[in-house]
């Protein structure tokens, strides 16, 4: 038995991790501009999230995501989906989380998510979590990388890759959405 690790994000062309919607309204980000993924940008996410069979979350994205997600209602399911599949956040300050199904993996970062990679089936999303993929891309447990490319260079900010670390991908698939945004897949090279 073992799963997947996806890295789901939304990227500058510099490789800068944002979130381009509704970013700016929130102050959350640098992002500014009216991007937005469209119909078909909004269907590949939906059937991204509807594929999963949990979440891996960093403390900070975790919180965000809490914080809204409960809240949140949909006609496409895309807000049922998140609010009921299992969450696991890792964090060592977090003690206990306060969505729906929450699990918290305490301690070394690379053991428990290998652990949790090894006893569980399907794919495993992260979203965000910058601090915590430059944990686990040097440990090579991230399988697959699933990015939205924005049309912008921000020349600062988080980065998707760790300095320093050498990265090799399979292209999977590539798709243009419009305002620009280019949909790629990749795989991680053995």
């Amino acid at each position: 038995m073992s799963c997947r690790i996806i890295v789901t994000q939304y990227i500058s062309l510099d490789g800068i991790i944002e979130d381009p919607v509704g970013m700016e309204a929130s102050g959350l980000g640098d992002w500014t501009g009216p991007f937005s993924r469209g119909p078909e940008g909004d269907r590949l996410k939906h059937e991204e999230l509807f594929a999963a069979s949990a979440l891996l979350l960093g403390r900070r994205t975790y919180e965000a995501f809490a914080a809204v997600w409960p809240q949140v209602t949909d006609d496409t399911g895309f807000a049922a989906r998140i609010n009921t599949l299992p969450k696991h956040v890792v964090s060592g300050t977090l003690a206990s989380g306060t969505w729906a199904q929450t699990s918290i993996l305490q301690g070394d970062a690379v053991r428990q998510v290998a652990a949790l990679k090894a006893c569980s089936e399907g794919d495993l999303l992260v979203y965000g979590s910058a601090a915590l993929l430059h944990a686990l891309i040097p440990a090579g447990l991230v399988d697959g990388y699933r990015l939205m490319v924005y049309p912008v260079v921000l020349g600062r900010g988080k980065t998707l890759f760790p300095q320093g670390a050498e990265v090799r991908l399979r292209l999977r698939h590539v798709r243009p959405l419009n305002d620009g945004i280019v949909w790629m897949e990749y795989a991680a090279a053995a």
